[in-house]
């Protein structure tokens, strides 16, 4: 079944992929084999083709880069299914999913790079979308949005998964969006006016500010400053529900709102229905990609007579 939300809903997410990215690639490549390739050398470049086979279930997502890995090393890939798709659905199977053709050393020379990206970014669009499913399940109607809590190096896969997975990915670094933590406002001597009127004089009408609160009133603080997003951090479901109402009712609703509401810390699928509320604007949790489990990819090569056929991955070679 499509993933009909978020940005899957309008268009491809590769699509949104920065100019950057293919740099990315090369230097995964050049850090997986920084000097000779000996493996290389044992199978030489003589034809092959390798069958991708999902071994565990979970949605598909991360293709570009994979491509993109054998792409630079002069390989293709043939997709049999789209990203998006839940793959290796039937228990115990193992789906055929790409085709990748060229010289054997090259394949196996790209094999774990493109493996490692689509296990963990289709990890994290899988977790997403379960959790964003539990939330419509739940009655909640408004955004679901990752962190920034991201791996250095990797977050652009990574939040390339959370919107493969139909979810909002949140700001994407330190100059995406002003958000003032306890932090900030400590380091201003505790007043979050002063903070929030430097971040809006720095940044200008283009970047939003929000501001991390502990209390409804500093919620009201923040509002009353200036800030365009307010988060309730770690506040207990009552006590969460209590102060989005309150804060709705003075500041507004739907377009008449001053600020958007946001909730977070310690969100999971164990709790995160207690939160529900409808006047929650976006609910963030980290959840849906730190710790989370990868899905199961594997790469064979084909025994010669095999070849050209789409199969289960019996006959590919173990």
């Amino acid at each position: 079944m499509p993933i009909t939300e978020g940005a899957p809903a309008h268009g491809s997410p590769s699509h949104l992929l920065p100019p950057s990215w293919k740099r990315q690639i090369s230097s995964w490549l050049e850090e997986d084999t920084p000097s000779f390739d000996y493996g290389g050398f044992v199978v030489g470049e003589s034809p092959a083709e390798a069958r991708l086979l999902a071994k565990s279930r979970g949605i598909i997502a991360g293709v570009p880069f994979f491509d993109e890995v054998f792409r630079q090393l002069g390989c293709t890939v043939e997709w049999h299914v789209q990203e998006g798709d839940e793959v290796g659905a039937e228990k115990g199977a193992k789906q055929h999913c790409a085709t990748v053709k060229g010289p054997v050393r090259c394949v196996l020379l790209g094999e774990r790079v493109a493996l490692n990206t689509l296990a963990r970014c289709s990890g994290i669009a899988t977790k997403s979308h379960s959790l964003l499913r539990l939330l419509r399940s739940a009655g909640y109607k408004n955004t679901l949005a990752g962190t920034r809590k991201t791996t250095p190096g990797f977050r652009l896969v990574e939040k390339y998964g959370m919107i493969v997975g139909g979810c909002d990915p949140h700001r994407q670094d330190l100059s995406t969006m002003t958000m003032l933590k306890d932090n900030h406002i400590w380091a201003c001597g505790g007043s979050i006016g002063t903070a929030v009127a430097a971040a809006k004089a720095a940044a200008g009408f283009a970047v939003k500010v929000e501001v991390e609160c502990q209390s409804e009133a500093e919620a009201n603080q923040a509002i009353e400053a200036g800030a365009d997003v307010v988060m309730l951090d770690n506040f207990s479901p009552e006590e969460m529900k209590k102060s989005a109402k309150s804060l709705k009712d003075r500041w507004g609703r739907g377009r008449e709102a001053r600020a958007l509401i946001e909730v977070s810390g310690g969100l999971t699928e164990d709790n995160v229905e207690g939160y529900v509320c409808e006047d929650v604007d976006v609910i963030s949790s980290s959840s849906i990609h730190q710790g989370v489990k990868h899905v199961d990819f594997s790469l064979k090569i084909v025994p010669k007579e095999n070849q050209g056929k789409v199969g289960n991955g019996e006959d590919a070679a173990v």
